[in-house]
């Protein structure tokens, strides 16, 4: 008995050890050669990445917004459950490494009676227990639960890139909302002006002063201006209905604040180091889960090839009467090894096929690095350049605004025709919605910039510790 017990002993103490190799290549980052800097100036590690959303975004109606969104928007949600069901996904994976245990009672009656004189009742009852445990000799457990744990980490992070293009799409929605608003009231004031002006001409007019041509042509220009109201008033309720939307609600009406004169910005904003966009972007991120994936599904292929072991230990009673059941113990002890022998070629395909599938996924990879570092160029080129457009914006703002006022001086006295104040009233009206546009693009080139860098990535780590 004693050698029996040592010799099972001996037999796990052997599986473990064979059961400790994982053959099969394991993951390595794929080169890239990274460029040295993201822009011509800045090699500082610090980034505007790091800063938190609300630091960046101090608006207090649009920090309520964001809050909103990520609370109740609906990709979100479905996001965060999918986070949930590759979570339970993963322990499967996990818990397949481990002995399986399980227990079965079992209790029958039945009886015969061959020709109705020779009745013969039986009974059987049976209590058992037992274990099954699959070896994982070359890993390919292994390389299963790593798979599961990939693809968990990536749901992880597809969690993360949502909340940040929420976050950067309600940003940007509010600005263009509140740009919108501005427009419209320059828009209603350039159509109070166009009423003054048509008043003014058929003064003028009436007065023998100006053909009726000139009077003809401030109508058209008062009822041009005022057709572009009702566009803007569309414009605004389908924003509003865009953001109502983002905050998983139904259409109503949005609360914020008026557009600023101007939105002060640093000089120059820190963005890190090439590498730290690696670490940062969440889609750089999720897509290296998705190679970890690929590459642990190639293990899993090439482990296929190999024999798999199975050992199964049961233990129990089985009596015909229930009063002798714990009287009648029996135990059985089995391996089972299946190994593949011939499948016209079908697993050694099923490896070209994942390894096919692996090289897809390092493209991918590839891919996704140089469209974050291209976002993140663009971005830093649009908030260097944004604040010369808006200056040059500004001063054309400026001069309309004196060149308006001369042309209204000079039609009054008669110097210049209609046609001269018409041209100096349209220049100022572009000239409004070119500076309320830069504006809004100062407040955007900011949101786009933060987003490309990753903004916001250590709130997101932290918020899934």
């Amino acid at each position: 008995m004693k050698y029996r017990y040592k010799s099972i002993i001996l037999i796990l103490t052997t599986t473990l050890a064979m059961s400790s190799c994982q053959l099969g290549k394991h993951y390595t980052r794929p080169e890239m050669s990274l460029p040295e800097k993201l822009d011509t100036t800045s090699i500082d590690s610090t980034s505007i990445a790091d800063y938190p959303w609300e630091q960046l975004y101090t608006d207090t109606i649009l920090q309520t917004l964001i809050k909103k969104t990520l609370e109740n928007n609906k990709d979100m949600l479905i996001a965060a459950t999918k986070v949930k069901e590759l979570a339970a996904m993963k322990r499967i994976d996990w818990a397949n490494m481990f002995p399986s245990i399980g227990t079965k009672m079992y209790a029958e009656k039945k009886g015969k009676n061959y020709g109705g004189e020779n009745f013969n009742p039986s009974k059987e009852f049976d209590l058992k227990a037992s274990i099954s445990w699959e070896l994982d000799l070359w890993g390919n457990l292994r390389w299963a639960r790593d798979k599961s744990v990939a693809e968990f980490m990536n749901s992880v992070e597809n969690q993360k890139a949502v909340k940040m293009s929420l976050i950067a799409q309600m940003a940007q929605s509010y600005f263009e909302l509140v740009a919108l608003d501005n427009e419209l009231s320059i828009v209603r004031q350039t159509v109070e002006a166009r009423r003054k002006s048509l008043h003014l001409a058929r003064i003028r007019h009436e007065g023998g002063l100006t053909n009726e041509i000139s009077f003809r042509q401030a109508q058209v220009e008062l009822a041009r201006t005022s057709t572009l109201v009702p566009d803007l008033e569309k414009k605004i309720s389908i924003k509003q209905n865009e953001i109502a939307f983002l905050t998983g609600e139904y259409p109503h009406h949005i609360n914020r604040s008026v557009l600023p004169e101007d939105v002060l910005l640093p000089a120059t904003l820190p963005v890190g180091l090439p590498s730290s966009l690696l670490e940062r972007r969440p889609d750089v991120r999720m897509a290296e889960q998705s190679l970890i994936a690929a590459n642990a599904s190639v293990g899993m292929a090439f482990t296929n090839l190999f024999p798999r072991l199975t050992l199964t230990a049961t233990a129990g009673a089985e009596s015909g009467e229930l009063s002798d059941l714990l009287k009648s113990p029996f135990h059985l002890f089995t391996g089972s090894l299946l190994t593949p022998v011939f499948a016209m070629g079908k697993n050694r395909a099923a490896l070209k096929a994942k390894k096919a599938a692996y090289e897809q996924a390092t493209y991918s990879y590839e891919k996704t690095v140089l469209s974050a570092f291209k976002d993140a160029r663009n971005a830093i080129v649009e908030f260097n350049k944004t604040r010369e457009i808006y200056e040059t914006r500004l001063r054309l703002e400026q001069a309309s605004r004196s060149a308006l006022d001369l042309a209204e001086l000079q039609y009054i006295s008669g110097s210049i025709g209609y046609l001269d104040l018409l041209d100096a009233q349209r220049g100022y009206l572009d000239a409004q919605i070119g500076l309320s546009n830069a504006i809004r693009d100062k407040q955007i080139t900011l949101v786009n910039l933060y987003k490309a860098l990753g903004g916001g990535w250590k709130e997101y780590d932290n918020n899934n510790k």
